[in-house]
């Protein structure tokens, strides 16, 4: 099950405020997102957010179609809460209001994947039988 990680570049010094903005993050509705025919296209599995000085990460673990998340968060209210109250703290503003926008912002941010490992993959794991 793949990772995908999000760039924002954040002003430093603003690590407890930035912290204190995701503690009370809104969950998303349901984890099953859709694709643009309206089928289900996948789930979102979790997601864990890093800051240090001048950069925070959100890594998302997903299922299915990296492609729909977008949509799928731009609709979500909690997100949209988090893009208000994180403004002041980013380096570079951004348009994340409508949907184009965040959709736009999600695939520029989404950072160059080297290496996915998991157990499944690993060379020891023993064979089912």
């Amino acid at each position: 099950m793949p990772y995908a990680a999000i760039t924002y570049r954040v002003t430093p010094g603003h690590d407890d405020e930035i912290a204190e903005i995701f503690a009370g993050f809104q969950r998303v509705d349901t984890p099953t997102f859709r694709g643009e025919d309206g089928e289900p296209a996948g789930r979102l599995l979790g997601t864990a957010v890093f800051v240090k000085d001048d950069v925070m990460v959100r890594v998302i673990h997903y299922e299915g179609d990296f492609a729909a998340i977008a949509r799928h968060m731009a609709a979500q209210r909690g997100v949209h809460l988090v893009e208000e109250r994180l403004a002041p703290y980013l380096a570079r503003r951004r348009d994340t209001s409508s949907a184009e926008g965040f959709a736009a912002y999600f695939r520029d941010a989404t950072m160059r994947c080297v290496s996915q490992l998991s157990v499944d993959s690993h060379p020891a794991r023993p064979a089912r039988g």
